[in-house]
């Protein structure tokens, strides 16, 4: 298979398969790694936290450094800037509808995110759509670049292989607050959310996923061939969607808690 038809096969960008670390050291790709393996378990940590525990590890490295590492790792996301004569809130950030919502069935919730997956020598993106009700990933997307082209194509391709939502929830980053992708959800007559600045239990459903693929695939096999990383994400998808029991489902397959016939 050559590399054109294997990235349309795979919907990987052909530039992820040349991938190379830029403009980032060594040690700042280690610190990722580390900051990212605490977040896990402390997604409320801040700069202020996270630059304590490097210091801790040994680590000399200011709060600066650590604020433009999670930036770039998506763990802080880039807010649009409000106006600074107006000092209000840009006009596409939206409000959080999911406090107290009783969701019941599929396609009511899906949740988005983007996180960072370290690869050696360097980092991806993993984009994810989830369906809050099932836990079902309905769609996903590695790239090299945090963009919200990105974002859009991904939701496209989900709604095309699964219908349209009525709520799709977001962080406030830049990539969901841009004039394209609220165009697109209103387009579609979809209700959009946003969790709040700072607020990660806004989005635990995916957050819990991020934590579930990095401790039982990311960081247990490391690589630094995209195509593998790649193909790897894609078993683990699978296992998790029509194999691996989920504990808030009673145990039962996000596949099946979705609608999907799974073979016994």
């Amino acid at each position: 298979m050559s590399r054109k038809h294997f990235c349309v096969y795979t919907s990987l960008n052909r530039s992820s398969l040349y991938y190379k670390a830029k403009g980032e050291s060594s040690e700042n790709l280690e610190l990722m790694q580390e900051i990212d393996r605490y977040y896990l378990e402390h997604p409320r940590a801040g700069v202020l936290h996270m630059q304590s525990i490097l210091t801790l590890k040994g680590y000399h490295v200011n709060v600066k450094r650590v604020r433009r590492l999670m930036r770039l790792m998506h763990l802080m996301p880039i807010y649009p800037k409000p106006s600074l004569s107006k000092g209000t809130i840009p006009r596409y950030v939206h409000p959080y509808l999911l406090r107290g919502l009783d969701i019941q069935r599929p396609n009511q919730v899906w949740s988005t995110d983007i996180s960072y997956i370290p690869v050696e020598g360097g980092f991806m993106y993993l984009y994810a759509v989830i369906d809050v009700y099932s836990r079902y990933i309905l769609g996903w997307r590695l790239s090299n670049t945090l963009s919200g082209t990105n974002c859009i194509e991904l939701l496209e391709e989900c709604i095309r292989q699964h219908g349209t939502p009525e709520i799709v929830n977001s962080d406030q980053g830049v990539q969901y607050t841009s004039h394209r992708w609220v165009s697109l959800l209103e387009g579609y007559g979809i209700k959009i959310s946003m969790d709040g600045r700072g607020r990660c239990k806004d989005n635990i459903w995916i957050e819990r996923f991020w934590r579930t693929i990095k401790q039982e695939y990311i960081y247990l096999n490391p690589t630094k061939d995209v195509a593998v990383l790649r193909s790897g994400i894609a078993k683990f998808m699978r296992y998790y969607n029509y194999e691996r029991p989920h504990q808030s489902l009673e145990l039962l397959l996000p596949a099946r808690q979705y609608g999907i016939i799974v073979a016994a």
